[in-house]
């Protein structure tokens, strides 16, 4: 960050002496005040419920401009990543700052793939959850274990334990996903194979069995691989800000990153394409395209209590830029799998329809969001509903990684500790109990 010649001056009604605060400028985006030493010079805090307005770090991973409705890894747009490169390659590029050349490519995708197995303990370690249990509960758990079974990475200040378990979290997650899944339907786990491509590994241990030979179909591999890219990072949103702060406090990368798969299964942050399915479907249950226009009408009306799942983004202030790269491929796999008039999709298209035409809806920029189409991609490719989080996690994981990585290197970093305003009771006595 670049230190600028001007400052911000910050004057009291009070009397009080005016602060100068230093500015900051980043490479793009808004400049930062640098209140750092406001507490030190005024006796105060700031006051910033969510961090609407607050830096909590400098990055240079990912950058978001909500009003042009853009988003960069290091620098690339999504829309050239997402068509042009693979997710281990995004992967490389998050980890390491530049996209892999051929050579780096094949290096990088045998580190990966040499560690895709888990320790054969953590099918026992499956046995003690409910075969009912939310993915995420279970995924939270296996991620948490991780430190138990490889613990010989778990240093966190220590650049190769590091560089291991970011190889081994990226590699094993996919596996991890597809445990918890044949777990939940009591179906026998499968092996990874070295043979396939990540996204097509991950297909493989999700939908094969040992019945018969399990034929990865290209189109849904490419749908995966781009969901992955989609989802491998975004700026410092509330599970990226859990998986910093958690691990500012000196704790292992693995608990780290559960903290984080923790923090994702809100609905209000990975758990938003499973609500706009369960949505959708209840929508279906009600009547389905016919009763659309009632739905709507609900959707208005602020005492109804009533949302609409999937449009609308917290960031962007215009089409999210995953939306139209997940409406590609929404279209290709639908079409792959002759699903175009499958009564749920023909439901949803009818919602994308009217929420992209009616003004109330156009007016309040709520556009269709990633979380929409990848919901709407996950069903027709066969992933139950409660499995959308879990693949987003795994999505996410390289992120995570390299926000922590990024952090710890930082010399400016610190042990999180947000400031409070307190408003409950001022100092008082304990009364003997038999006067209170």
């Amino acid at each position: 960050m670049k230190l600028q010649e001007h400052k911000a001056t910050l004057s009291f009604s009070n009397g009080a002496p005016s602060v100068e605060l230093p500015i900051y400028s980043g490479t793009v985006g808004p400049d930062v005040i640098d209140i750092r030493k406001l507490y030190a010079q005024t006796g105060m805090f700031t006051y910033d419920p969510g961090f609407l307005s607050t830096a909590s770090c400098q990055s240079s991973i990912t950058y978001i401009d909500g009003d042009k409705g853009e988003l960069l890894y290091r620098g690339y747009p999504i829309e050239q990543l997402a068509t042009q490169c693979d997710y281990l390659e995004t992967c490389y590029l998050l980890l390491y700052g530049e996209l892999p050349n051929a050579a780096q490519k094949v290096d990088f995708t045998r580190r990966v793939t040499l560690h895709t197995m888990v320790h054969e303990q953590m099918q026992f370690f499956l046995r003690g959850f409910r075969r009912d249990a939310h993915p995420m509960a279970v995924l939270t758990g296996l991620v948490g274990a991780m430190s138990a079974f490889y613990h010989d990475s778990t240093d966190i200040n220590n650049p190769q334990h590091r560089e291991i378990a970011a190889i081994r979290l990226i590699a094993k997650m996919p596996t991890l996903v597809a445990m918890a899944y044949k777990y939940g339907i009591g179906q026998p786990y499968i092996y990874p194979r070295n043979d396939l491509s990540y996204a097509g590994n991950f297909l493989r241990m999700m939908f094969a069995t040992p019945c018969e030979e399990y034929q990865v179909n290209p189109v849904l591999e490419r749908a995966m691989d781009r969901i992955f890219t989609l989802h491998a990072d975004h700026e410092q949103n509330a599970s990226t800000s859990t998986v910093r702060l958690c691990g500012s406090s000196g704790t292992n990368p693995f608990a780290a990153i559960a903290a984080g798969v923790a923090c994702l299964w809100g609905p209000a942050h990975g758990g938003a394409n499973e609500a706009c399915l369960n949505m959708l479907e209840d929508i279906q249950a009600m009547g389905g395209v016919a009763k659309i226009g009632e739905f709507i009408a609900k959707v208005k009306d602020k005492s109804s209590g009533v949302r609409l799942m999937g449009f609308g983004h917290r960031v962007y202030k215009n089409y999210d830029p995953r939306a139209k790269l997940m409406q590609e491929t929404c279209n290709e796999v639908l079409g792959e799998l002759g699903l175009e008039n499958d009564p749920l999709f023909a439901l949803a298209k009818k919602l994308e329809q009217i929420a992209l035409e009616d003004d109330y809806f156009v007016q309040r920029k709520l556009y269709p969001n990633v979380d929409f189409y990848s919901g709407i991609v996950q069903r027709a490719i066969g992933i139950p509903v409660s499995l959308f989080t879990g693949i987003f996690a795994l999505a996410r994981t390289v992120g995570w990684i390299a926000q922590l990585n990024e952090m710890l290197a930082d010399p400016e970093y610190k042990i999180g500790r947000p400031r409070q305003l307190y408003t409950g009771a001022a100092r008082r006595d304990v009364l003997p109990i038999e006067q209170r």
